[in-house]
């Protein structure tokens, strides 16, 4: 990976992490409905000029189909799930259990598209769902004013991001980037826009929850989601998803500095866990990268 990549994922990083510190600065008065769909919505406003003005439209067009799902199951559905649990859990907690999802692109990966694991994938798959439902046993109360829920939530977007990947490996590959960015955004937005009609705050969000949701749509999804698919260009999906990898470290930070939000020690262990999974389930950890480093 180049110093320019590189330096691209961290930013990528940083603009993912901190837009759990925006959910959870916007959810309490736009509720989690209308955040969605204002974030796609102002996501697609900032993609899909750019779209036009590098003449890829006719991708969008000849794809539309296969983007309309990556739109639902990428943005859509993960979008929400994070925003409800935004209104209970903390940024940090919420990313801790975002980490999951490429062990949930791995299963869904094996289940579907035959991609069958080694075994110290399968060891990672093991590891990093002990700690998925570790820290959920830990942290989970459905009890009124409880966080079960939430980390459901959490844990359905997960889900979802795992099944997009391999829809987006199976159905998308050699579409140009920034129309399935656009595209995913736009459908995205069309998909949540009645019901955040139905379900819009009876009281005028305040200008701050307002520039928080923009900060959220504009760089947390616009230009994070155009950063994302040019990684996935420039260095492959697997390096690509690496930056699962760092999102906590800086949503954390993030909820530490503007919020106040402790990192407890079972959140740490269970984070840790989680992260050695996955980074044994999709090979970042294992025989064949420790023999590349001794060469």
């Amino acid at each position: 990976m180049k110093t320019a990549d590189l330096s691209e994922l961290i930013g990528l990083a940083a603009l993912w992490g901190a837009s759990f510190l925006f959910m959870r600065l916007g959810a309490a008065e736009f509720g989690p409905v209308a955040l969605a769909a204002v974030r796609v919505g102002g996501a697609a406003l900032v993609l899909l000029p750019l779209l036009r003005w590098r003449g890829q439209f006719g991708e969008l067009r000849r794809h539309w189909r296969s983007i309309f799902v990556v739109g639902i199951t990428n943005s859509a559905v993960p979008f929400l799930c994070f925003s409800y649990a935004a209104l209970s859990i903390t940024a940090g907690l919420s990313s801790i259990f975002n980490a999951s999802t490429p062990l949930f692109a791995a299963v869904i990966g094996w289940w579907w598209l035959k991609d069958r694991p080694s075994g110290p994938r399968i060891a990672g798959l093991a590891i990093g769902f002990a700690g998925v439902l570790g820290l959920a046993w830990e942290k989970a109360s459905f009890k009124p004013g409880g966080s079960g829920w939430a980390i459901v939530a959490c844990l359905a977007a997960a889900l979802m991001y795992g099944l997009s990947a391999n829809y987006t490996k199976r159905r998308l590959q050699g579409v140009a980037p920034l129309a399935v960015a656009a595209g995913s955004q736009l459908s995205a937005a069309l998909v949540l826009a009645l019901p955040a009609l139905w379900w819009w705050p009876q009281v005028m969000p305040s200008a701050h929850a307002w520039a928080m949701v923009a900060l959220l749509a504009v760089l947390c999804t616009g230009v994070a989601y155009l950063m994302y698919f040019r990684l996935i260009a420039h260095v492959g999906p697997a390096n690509a998803i690496t930056v699962t990898f760092l999102i906590p470290a800086f949503a954390v930070l993030w909820g530490w500095l503007f919020l106040a939000e402790p990192l407890t020690a079972a959140m740490a262990v269970g984070c840790a866990v989680i992260l050695l999974g996955t980074a044994l389930a999709t090979g970042v950890l294992g025989p064949s990268r420790f023999a590349r480093l001794k060469q």
